[in-house]
């Protein structure tokens, strides 16, 4: 079948554009993985270009090595995708196997790098990096925080020591400042969330989570309203001061509170 000059054309163009894509693919998987370091139970996709029988995919071993066809064991434990490339290229040329090598190593598993989500998430423990992941992947791996308990800021706690504040309310939101990468050793801790009290005439009367912008309305709302001796008019604050003294206090609907307070909601005055 002929084909058309146009044609030719366009189909010229069309691979113009998939070389391009594609090495912008390549260049991503290679910023993702630069600075990442191969430990034991990491999974490896190797390319060797022209050598289709000599590509495939490796584990790395306990022991921190891969097996590899006609090379052997190759330690691996502690480098980069990119100087593994050129371990392998130089054995494949040094072994006689090819006369020149190009080589590619793809990190598919992040298995040996694990981070840490501690607090009150639903299931806290370490989780193993499959990607160049971040805060919402580890989170969501986690089972997200425990909505009754959690605080509304978490911290990521670096390798390094470093630390960083999640504001989780604009986490989930969608603000992307707030979704930090992560990377092998760091920590993300959610800590329990601050309380307050209700007493006296609600229909719920207990200990619940100080939401942001607690007013004493809202307050009563999560103590299950007011009984029908219950007036929002008469509602005290029991607060500690800076030296730990109770003080009381006569509080209006919109008036907010603040972490440990203890409402009391009396009877109307008939």
């Amino acid at each position: 079948m002929l084909i058309s000059p146009m044609a030719r054309r366009w189909v010229s163009m069309l691979s113009a554009v998939v070389l391009v894509f594609c090495s912008m693919l390549g260049s991503s998987s290679f910023a993702a993985d630069s600075d990442y370091r191969l430990g034991p139970s990491d999974l490896l996709r190797v390319n060797v270009f022209g050598s289709p029988e000599l590509s495939g995919e490796v584990r790395v071993s306990e022991t921190g090595n891969i097996t590899y066809p006609l090379i052997g064991q190759v330690p691996v434990s502690g480098k980069s995708p990119a100087q593994v490339e050129a371990q392998l290229a130089s054995a494949f040329i040094d072994g006689g196997f090819l006369k020149q090598a190009q080589v590619t190593v793809l990190v598919l598993e992040y298995r040996s790098q694990k981070v840490s989500v501690m607090g009150h998430v639903t299931k806290p423990g370490q989780y193993s990096l499959q990607s160049s992941s971040r805060v919402l992947d580890v989170l969501a791996e986690a089972g997200g925080p425990v909505n009754e308990e959690a605080a509304d800021v978490a911290t990521l706690m670096r390798k390094d020591g470093s630390k960083a504040p999640i504001d989780l309310a604009a986490l989930f939101a969608g603000d992307p400042e707030q979704n930090h990468v992560v990377a092998g050793g760091d920590t993300v801790y959610v800590p329990r969330a601050p309380q307050f009290y209700v007493y006296g005439e609600v229909q719920k009367p207990g200990m619940y989570k100080l939401e942001r912008g607690m007013t004493v309305s809202r307050a009563i709302s999560k103590g299950g309203g007011l009984t029908t001796r219950g007036s929002e008019r008469r509602v005290v604050i029991k607060r500690k001061n800076k030296e730990g003294k109770e003080e009381h206090y006569s509080a209006k609907g919109s008036d907010l509170l603040q972490a440990d307070d203890v409402l009391m909601v009396k009877e109307g005055l008939f």
